[in-house]
């Protein structure tokens, strides 16, 4: 499941913010995990509560951005978390392309945004069908959190890979959902033309045609009981 960048970003800061923390994440890559050198904690003490917004974008360690192109990327094409290892506009070029590839070659993706698109896809590639339908909750954590045209732009910048990758994954979201749809009205026309030519041989095949006249059967008997009276 992908999520718009920004709203996901303010989520995961307000997460943060409450004490959540992400110590017992390995952070594992080509069989071991970063040195505290390549991956800085962002915070001294045992968690990050109440950290300011500002606090939480100023960190240059923080796993937070770009998240969701690190987490569909193969960390491994550029080193893991070693930023000594290439240029950072080559390696910005290469996770990204990544996890596009990575995300295109995917049975199956969902968008937060979009909840009942999501569950057609789900139930359509996977044969499965959900009990009950899902819910677009459009009222959140991150929806509630007031923040100037400024602080929304650092965000943006913050995330740059995961724009460009959401915007990529809506278009593709897209793509996948009005080609399933085209399918299943195809089935559906195939559907209702098999019907109606059952349909009609059924009628053709209701009254079949006897042999010899019945009328004539039914006269003639009448007429021989009539002369036995």
């Amino acid at each position: 499941m992908l999520r718009d960048p920004v709203s996901r970003y303010l989520s995961e800061w307000k997460h943060v913010q409450r004490g959540a923390t992400w110590k017992t994440s390995l952070h594992m890559c080509d069989g071991r995990s970063p040195t505290p050198d390549e991956l800085p904690t962002c915070y001294p003490g045992d968690d990050w509560s109440g950290v300011s917004l500002r606090e939480f974008m100023d960190c240059t360690y923080n796993l937070a951005n770009n998240r969701q192109v690190r987490m569909l990327a193969d960390l491994s094409l550029v080193g893991c978390y070693n930023l000594t290892f290439m240029n950072e506009s080559e390696r910005n070029t290469i996770l990204l392309q990544s996890a596009k590839n990575n995300l295109k070659n995917m049975a199956f993706f969902g968008l937060t945004e979009f909840q009942r698109k999501t569950q057609f896809l789900f139930e359509r590639t996977f044969n499965l069908k959900f009990i009950s339908p899902f819910t677009q909750f459009n009222i959140t954590r991150a929806s509630n959190v007031d923040i100037n045209e400024g602080a929304r732009q650092r965000i943006e910048e913050l995330n740059f890979l995961d724009m460009q990758l959401y915007e990529y994954a809506k278009d593709l979201f897209q793509q996948r959902y009005h080609h399933t749809k085209q399918l299943e009205h195809q089935r559906d026309r195939q559907k209702r033309r098999e019907e109606r030519r059952l349909q009609r041989e059924h009628r053709g095949h209701r009254w079949p045609k006897e042999d010899g006249n019945t009328e004539g059967a039914v006269t003639e008997d009448y007429n021989s009981q009539v002369v036995r009276w």
